[in-house]
């Protein structure tokens, strides 16, 4: 491929260690797809590439040839870089010689389709992108349907989220509320049964009937489940903590809930 040659000075490759460093504003919602595995997770997601990076001293499988022709077809800006440029601008070791900016998938309420057993997970006030990361890859593998964040810290394109996801994050439908009552409006209205995930007079998350639409609401790292969701009877579930503990990472515990009604809805 016959591509323009840029260097580290190069206002393209600042926007990306911009995004890897979260140093500035991402208003156009660009994520850092790394090496082979995360790149066809764009091409097949179908995102739009906004800039491709090619270093082809780097590259060394046929598959990566090939795909670097794809994505360079497909981006509004195709650059070839130095195999130090590249390396300086890759949060991973070996980044397979491609590196691309594609804007992240974008949901809308109004366009949401539930069947009528749907799996949801709330996320609120979630902080650590790497939880948050870890929660979307276990939302993929269990078949989860949706995402929903309220009191959002963490930006989805962040790059830990992009990696702890394993770049689920563009192939998991999210929402994202302004207003923790629009969110408890929106389930309702669709008639989600909701269970807090709160140690706290709980019930044992084994006991529990998920049949229907389920939501589950978890809470940040520091603080919980903030207060608005508490003003609306929703039931409280717990796993049982059987040593000294008090509680389990909240990636832990949104699995094994997740896991458990999925376990119910197909009858495992």
């Amino acid at each position: 491929m016959e591509l323009q040659q840029i260097g580290m000075g190069h206002p393209a490759v600042k926007h990306v260690l911009s995004i890897q460093n979260n140093t500035a504003p991402n208003r156009f919602k660009l994520l850092v797809a790394e090496g082979l595995w995360e790149n066809n997770v764009v091409l097949d997601t179908g995102l739009d590439v906004d800039t491709f990076f090619w270093c082809p001293e780097l590259i060394h499988s046929d598959e990566a040839r090939k795909r670097s022709e794809e994505l360079a077809e497909r981006a509004g800006r195709p650059y070839r870089v130095s195999e130090k440029t590249l390396l300086r601008m890759a949060e991973r070791g070996n980044p397979d010689g491609i590196i691309s900016l594609a804007r992240m998938p974008e949901w809308h309420p109004d366009e949401i389709t539930l069947g009528p057993s749907a799996l949801v997970l709330v996320t609120d006030g979630i902080e650590i992108p790497g939880n948050l990361g870890t929660l979307i890859r276990t939302l993929d593998a269990c078949r989860a349907d949706l995402l929903i964040m309220t009191n959002r810290r963490t930006r989805m394109s962040h790059p830990k989220v992009v990696r702890g996801s394993q770049g689920m994050s563009v192939r998991v439908p999210h929402l994202e509320f302004t207003e923790t009552g629009a969110a408890i409006a929106w389930l309702k209205d669709r008639g989600f049964t909701v269970y807090l995930a709160d140690t706290d007079e709980s019930v044992n998350y084994r006991r529990a009937d998920y049949r229907g639409r389920t939501a589950f609401v978890v809470g940040s790292e520091r603080y919980g489940v903030s207060k608005p969701w508490y003003e609306h009877g929703f039931d409280r579930l717990g796993v049982p903590m059987l040593g000294y503990a008090d509680s389990l990472n909240v990636s832990v515990s949104a699995s094994i809930l997740l896991y458990e009604a999925r376990a119910q809805k197909a009858r495992w």
